[in-house]
């Protein structure tokens, strides 16, 4: 086999809350993660030496800044292959918008690098190297339904997410997730999202258990600073949401519906008030179903 199609999913957080800073500087988390379908496909070729990174995406660093350059150095220098990479990346997921593109991009070069080169490394074994290339990468090599403790990458597959229907925004800003974090004031949180009660919901299949548990405490920071996030929100429930977040630090927001009429009509007003940038109206996508690293075609 010497070419490989793979697509790496988005992500969203039905729960993010933060425990505490680390003496590290990391923050130790407490997530309910979920992948959506809302994806990047990669194609991966073997080459004679090298990495090679094209993308549609003018915008994207080429380089060693991007972390799918990244993950393909880190597979060829733990596993010493002796032969090259070529990736091309075609964009959909939107960029700097807590839904961990970059992340997902990255696990899902690592999948297939595995598959193409025969590496034989287990899920397992991708995760732990895949946290240092950051700490979404173990979630998106896993993919599905799962509760992210530790930096995020300690990990318990859950049950799939009741099924529904979500309406996606991106707006046109990028948030740095290194000033939220930075300015993310603990001891003022009064409230914490009940990660343990979404969970027990997701177990039991109650999408009305899920929805009244969404919170995420760095939308504190968020929102102060950009008050569209807030607008999206609002929005979205007063159009026929469930519940609207903010997922990761933003600036994406997304809303729950139980029925897609709902959720496409109010994409249809959002479109005429310039509120948003890329919008999608999408489901949850189950681990057997699409997650960072599903193949769509190997050739060769």
């Amino acid at each position: 086999m010497d070419t490989l199609e793979i697509r790496a999913y988005a992500k969203v957080n039905l729960g993010l809350d933060v425990v505490r800073k680390l003496e590290n500087g990391y923050h130790e988390v407490r997530m309910v993660m979920q992948t959506v379908n809302i994806y990047d496909t990669l194609t991966l070729k073997r080459a004679e030496k090298g990495i090679e990174l094209t993308a549609d995406n003018e915008a994207l660093p080429k380089d060693e800044n991007n972390l799918v350059y990244k993950a393909a150095r880190l597979l060829m220098d733990s596993c010493h292959i002796g032969e090259g990479i070529s990736i091309h990346l075609e964009k959909r997921i939107p960029v700097a918008a807590g839904m961990a593109g970059g992340s997902s991009d990255a696990a899902a070069v690592m999948k297939g690098m595995n598959e193409l080169f025969s590496l034989g490394i287990s899920e397992e074994e991708l995760c732990r190297m895949g946290v240092n290339l950051g700490a979404d990468v173990p979630y998106c090599i896993m993919g599905g339904t799962a509760l992210a403790e530790g930096i995020g990458e300690k990990l318990t597959r859950l049950p799939d997410a009741p099924d529904c229907f979500l309406l996606v925004v991106k707006p046109d800003i990028d948030v740095s997730t290194k000033y939220v974090y930075e300015h993310l004031a603990l001891s003022n949180i009064k409230r914490h999202p009940d990660i343990d009660g979404m969970v027990e919901a997701i177990r039991k299949g109650s999408l009305q258990g899920v929805t009244g548990r969404m919170d995420n405490v760095l939308q504190s920071v968020t929102e102060r600073e950009y008050p569209i996030i807030t607008g999206l929100k609002c929005f979205m429930e007063e159009n026929g949401a469930c519940k609207a977040l903010m997922s990761g630090s933003g600036p994406t927001v997304f809303g729950i519906f139980e029925e897609e009429g709902k959720a496409n009509a109010a994409k249809k007003r959002l479109g005429g008030m310039q509120l948003a940038g890329q919008c999608f109206v999408t489901t949850f996508s189950p681990k057997e179903e699409g997650y960072a690293g599903k193949f769509t075609g190997k050739h060769g």
